[in-house]
């Protein structure tokens, strides 16, 4: 399996120094994202859409719905991290979430719409979180550890470039460009 396919901008590395200033670039990115892919995907073909991204990975389809999948659930964490104290998140089991029928025959419409409404919300809820609020936690049954709000925001924003690149990345291999 080729590396640079699967992580195409790297695989995540887990800044152990958050500064202040990289607020607003996750801001930018979790801002920016609904709007590019849209604009990667609104040209493709339905068989285009049901192209892996690499061998045996996820179509760009089940790319797609796994983005709103996602990021609905991290967005849940944030507001449960801003109103509980540490609370336990419940992780989802993504892969198997990818291979139910709305993630791997549906139209991704609905998806897009999620998106642009999550993260729409997402951006309002971050531009105004006050600086000690990016250090309230949650904890991760599956990392068993916590994790506070920039941290998630640090991998959230990394996520979102990585899936991203696998949509770019795809369509120039194939020449769709």
């Amino acid at each position: 399996m080729n590396e640079k396919d699967q992580y195409p901008i790297g695989r995540y590395k887990e800044n152990l120094e958050l500064p202040q200033q990289m607020q607003q670039q996750w801001i930018a990115t979790i801002a920016s994202l609904p709007l590019r892919i849209k604009e990667e995907v609104q040209s493709l073909t339905q068989l285009q859409l049901d192209t892996p991204y690499r061998e045996n990975g996820w179509t760009l389809r089940q790319v797609i719905h796994h983005l709103a999948d996602s990021n609905i659930n991290c967005f849940a964490r944030i507001k449960f991290a801003l109103t509980e104290e540490n609370p336990n998140i419940k992780p989802f089991a993504e892969k198997l979430w990818a291979d139910l029928f709305d993630a791997k025959l549906t139209d991704i419409a609905p998806s897009l719409k999620i998106l642009e409404g999550i993260h729409e919300r997402w951006v309002a809820l971050l531009e105004n979180l006050k600086e000690k609020d990016w250090q309230k936690s949650f904890f991760h049954p599956e990392l068993q550890k916590n994790q506070t709000i920039a941290q998630a925001m640090d991998k959230y924003s990394w996520h979102c470039k990585h899936h991203l690149a696998h949509i770019v990345n795809t369509k120039e291999k194939m020449g769709w460009n």
